[in-house]
């Protein structure tokens, strides 16, 4: 049986208590599931961490009614993509510093989606390399950010 991504965040949002309407949006790596609700700062939750945890149970659902299931992206109001441009905006400034300095500049400690966002948005530049590194005492890394030699 196909997964069904928007039916299936439908239902897990109806569980949980949050009224709301889901969109769904073929990307070209997957779908994203746009959802619509009065409660956008809970469903949300600090810095994205429920929205984040909601979109890994919600894949596991779906790989599990379908191993070949496109990987779903949830956004909520559009929290995601303003996020990202932010997220973006930060790591081209840090770029702009090991152009200027010539020294190593580290980003803050972030999960693995925001930091797939650093280094695609950094990928093409040709003075500047990053590196996942390990922060001590979480489970998050931060991307170092060096010139390229």
């Amino acid at each position: 049986m196909p997964a069904q991504p928007k039916e299936t965040l439908e239902k897990i949002l109806a569980l949980l208590g949050f009224p709301s309407t889901v969109d769904e949006h073929k990307m070209d790596d997957g779908i994203l599931l746009d959802v619509k609700t009065e409660d956008a700062g809970r469903l949300i939750g600090r810095q994205g961490q429920t929205l984040a945890d909601l979109q890994y149970v919600t894949n596991r659902l779906l790989f599990q009614q379908d191993p070949s299931a496109p990987k779903a992206m949830l956004d909520v109001g559009g929290y995601r993509a303003q996020a990202r441009e932010a997220l973006v905006k930060r790591a081209q400034e840090g770029a702009e510093k090991v152009r200027r300095w010539g020294d190593a500049v580290e980003m803050e400690p972030m999960n693995a989606f925001d930091r797939r966002v650093v280094h695609q948005a950094l990928k093409d530049d040709p003075d500047i390399e990053t590196h996942s590194v390990e922060v001590e005492g979480t489970d998050k890394k931060a991307i170092l950010l060096r010139p390229r030699h």
